[in-house]
């Protein structure tokens, strides 16, 4: 597991997934601190090493990432810890357009395309 605080080549990207699930790396945002944790089997472990460095539960949101991917394909905004009604999120997807912005806001900045 890794938090990136600076910039990721995608190609490390590409690596990770090799690694792990063949074409998706698991990952977790947190759009107030814009950083990104990657590189784990679920995404609760991820949520939980961002907690332990200071990420509010709240700002986090769980994603998947296909390195060979382009444009909307790249990213897959499907986790079990985004079922979270008492934010209005309902779903294992990120409802929230807004939301979804934000968390693509930081992608473009953590994730040299």
């Amino acid at each position: 597991m890794k938090i990136v605080s600076e910039q990721l080549e995608r190609d490390e990207l590409g690596r990770m997934a090799s690694g792990m699930f063949g074409n998706m790396v698991k990952a977790v945002v947190d759009v107030d601190r814009e950083l990104l944790a990657v590189d784990a089997e679920l995404h609760a472990d991820l949520e939980s090493l961002l907690i332990e460095h200071g990420s509010r539960q709240r700002s986090l949101w769980g994603i998947n990432l296909y390195p060979e991917m382009e444009g909307d394909d790249f990213v897959e905004f499907d986790s079990l810890i985004n079922v979270r009604p008492s934010q209005g999120n309902r779903s294992r997807c990120v409802e929230s357009a807004q939301t979804r912005e934000r968390i693509m806001r930081v992608i473009a900045k953590r994730i040299r395309l």
